[in-house]
């Protein structure tokens, strides 16, 4: 019953996701969300994330954000990272999803979405058919409608682990 919201892999931060051995194994393409994933909520680029997204560019990365915030916020955490970007995305609609592989020149098939929410992220890239990684949240400071949505997460992520064993 849940397994449709179920990540293809969850791990505990962006920054400790093997990216070298992803584009190893023939991704070419990254989709990451910001908020929680990145940086704490509303947040500019921090030092981590701007050596992060260095480090993707000089393996060979193509990267795309992919926002439902609004182009000022976007716009701000991209400015020392410079990489393509879309905003007001409504994930989980499969549209922009389609939209960030076309402005990589990637595909289904080499493209990985990183996010923090099951809900949006993970089930908008199950959607779309390209592999997905769960991260938790980096901060537990969240806007109302979110902290609900955590509720119903804990739900499925239980059921999740359980499906592991």
């Amino acid at each position: 019953m849940f397994e449709t919201f179920f990540p293809d892999e969850y791990v505990a931060s962006t920054y400790e996701i093997p990216f070298e051995t992803l584009y190893e194994e023939g991704y070419r393409g990254l989709i990451f969300d910001i908020d929680n994933t990145l940086v704490m909520h509303g947040a500019p680029a921090d030092d981590r994330a701007k050596a992060l997204f260095a480090r993707l560019k000089n393996i060979g990365f193509s990267c795309c954000l992919l926002s439902n915030n609004q182009e000022p916020r976007v716009k701000m955490f991209n400015e020392d990272i410079q990489v393509n970007y879309i905003f007001n995305a409504h994930k989980p609609s499969v549209t922009n999803y389609e939209k960030a592989m076309k402005l990589m020149g990637t595909d289904k098939t080499n493209t990985i979405f990183v996010g923090d929410q099951l809900f949006t992220d993970v089930w908008g890239a199950k959607r779309t058919g390209i592999r997905n990684i769960l991260v938790q949240p980096i901060h537990p400071k969240e806007e109302i409608q979110i902290v609900f949505k955590r509720k119903l997460e804990k739900i499925v992520l239980y059921f999740y682990n359980r499906s592991k064993k």
